[in-house]
């Protein structure tokens, strides 16, 4: 199975594990978590290996609950957690990190304090692909779609799935 097949799969399969087929609509959080969770797995860090591998979320408290759920699940050999984030400082800690802010001078604190470190910022609006995230969320009349900055990721040491690339609705 070729990996656009097993990430399109892996979607589903996260989409089905969080209850789609028992809700009449699956909630946003848990379908941005299901995301985010196979952006985690189809990115590489720079080495070392990892032995723990942090999510962390700013600015959205929705998110908490469904990020929460994620920090079970192993990251390959990594065992996960979730860190709730109110300052950019803490930032560096993380492998990913959510910013769940509209406002265009709080992203690029953020940005600022990451400089080029090798975190995968994942911006929850547009706004967020404009100003300095690796991978924007953003809701489309049919559905939800990300848009990547592979740019950004290159700078950050980070290395994207081919794949990912292709699914992305917009690679700049």
């Amino acid at each position: 199975m070729s990996l656009a097949l097993r990430l399109l799969a892996g979607l589903l399969a996260c989409w089905l594990a969080l209850g789609a087929w028992a809700a009449p609509t699956l909630d946003d959080a848990q379908l941005k978590a299901a995301f985010i969770y196979r952006f985690a797995q189809f990115t590489q860090w720079p080495p070392p290996p990892l032995r723990e591998f942090t999510y962390c979320v700013a600015g959205n408290a929705a998110m908490q609950a469904s990020l929460q759920a994620l920090t079970s699940k192993s990251h390959g050999d990594a065992s996960s957690r979730l860190r709730v984030l109110t300052e950019p400082q803490q930032a560096t800690q993380c492998q990913l990190l959510l910013l769940g802010f509209d406002d265009r001078a709080e992203l690029q604190r953020w940005a600022a304090a990451l400089a080029a470190e090798p975190v995968l910022v994942v911006g929850d609006s547009a706004e967020a692909f404009r100003n300095g995230a690796v991978i924007a969320l953003v809701a489309e009349p049919n559905g939800l779609a990300f848009r990547i900055n592979h740019t950004e990721a290159k700078r950050r040491g980070l290395v994207l799935s081919s794949q990912m690339l292709k699914l992305a609705r917009e690679v700049k």
